[in-house]
């Protein structure tokens, strides 16, 4: 084993248990400061839990993104995206946690946090399309903007029943940290291993029954971050964007279905609602922990082998994102994502 080896090892360590322990400490803060998600109609819960457990992994990754980035052991534009951005995120999702924070303030300051990403991420390589490098110029920051944005809002729509969020992030981040793996060994591919290490310490206090919420501050951050390490790695290999799309699947349909269905009903889509697929499906088995593990089978036995063959070119991205999204699809349908009044019928 080398010393780099050597050291990441004890990193991943370190992230897993001060993640833990942070954890157990904002939890008490929680309590006792009153910082509670109370059950109502909306709610999947039955009895008030602390929330806000997310600061845990916030702290426990930028702490090791920021001693990795001074040692120069990480690519110090990768760093600052996360320092910056994902910091900037963070903290307007605490603020939103502590007291409600308007909309626009909210989307502004997710635009701004992409807008840092981008700037470091430097230009922006042809997107492959079903074969075709496609050039698209500023479209294709514009797009990758609006998928970032996205990507940071889904987590928090989908963080609606015990450990769904925490699990989604850990199992993309080792798959992502894999077909980075694949394609760049000489890469950051460590990084999405620390960031699934400080989720996972996380995790062991929010898996079913939660002690812990996440809270916006953690789940706005995971989404950013796991958005900004698809964009950094297909930076130089461009195919790589399509695998973890299509990791990020079962999310992405779900969130986007739902809220295409709910805007055609004339419904606001901003609004907090308890109609998305998992939530269904949840009440519907009457068990999160059953939800939660079918989620994470899906992601390992369907997901991630596409991923993989998209990363080493047996099949084309796009095509693979197709076939693989399809069942996704059905399952939102057939778990009503988005249609109230088919769910409460």
């Amino acid at each position: 084993m080398t010393t780099k080896t050597a050291v990441y090892v004890a990193l991943l360590a370190i992230a897993a248990v001060l993640s833990w322990a942070l954890t157990i400490v904002v939890r008490r803060y929680a309590i006792a400061s009153q910082l509670m998600d109370r059950p109502n109609d909306r709610s999947a819960h039955r009895v008030p839990t602390p929330r806000g457990g997310g600061l845990a992994i916030v702290a426990s990754f930028l702490s090791i993104m920021l001693g990795l980035g001074i040692t120069g052991w990480v690519d110090k534009s990768l760093c600052s995206a996360v320092l910056v951005g994902g910091g900037l995120v963070a903290l307007l999702g605490f603020i939103d946690d502590r007291r409600t924070l308007a909309a626009r303030w909210r989307f502004a300051g997710h635009a701004a946090a992409v807008a840092w990403m981008l700037y470091l991420a430097g230009p922006l390589p042809p997107v492959p399309f079903f074969g075709l490098a496609l050039n698209l110029g500023p479209a294709t920051v514009l797009l990758v903007g609006i998928y970032t944005v996205w990507s940071i809002n889904l987590l928090n729509f989908m963080d609606g029943i015990d450990g769904i969020a925490g699990l989604q992030a850990v199992t993309v981040a080792l798959g992502g940290s894999l077909i980075w793996w694949l394609v760049q060994p000489d890469a950051d591919w460590q990084v999405p291993l620390l960031f699934a290490a400080c989720v996972g310490g996380f995790l062991f206090w929010n898996f079913p029954p939660a002690r812990i919420f996440m809270g916006d501050a953690g789940s706005g951050f995971l989404g950013f971050v796991l958005a900004l390490f698809s964009v950094w790695s297909a930076r130089t290999a461009p195919h790589l964007f399509w695998a973890w799309f299509i990791l990020g699947g079962c999310f992405m349909v779900d969130a986007t279905t739902t809220l295409v269905r709910r805007v055609a009903r004339g419904e606001r889509f901003h609004e907090a609602h308890r109609n998305h697929a998992y939530q269904y499906a949840a009440r519907r088995l009457g068990s999160h922990k059953t939800v939660t593990l079918a989620l994470f089978a899906i992601n390992v036995l369907w997901l991630l082998p596409f991923a993989v063959a998209v990363a080493l070119r047996w099949v084309d991205g796009t095509l693979a994102l197709v076939i693989a999204y399809i069942p996704l699809v059905y399952l939102a349908f057939r778990f009503k994502a988005g249609n109230r009044v088919a769910q409460e019928s």
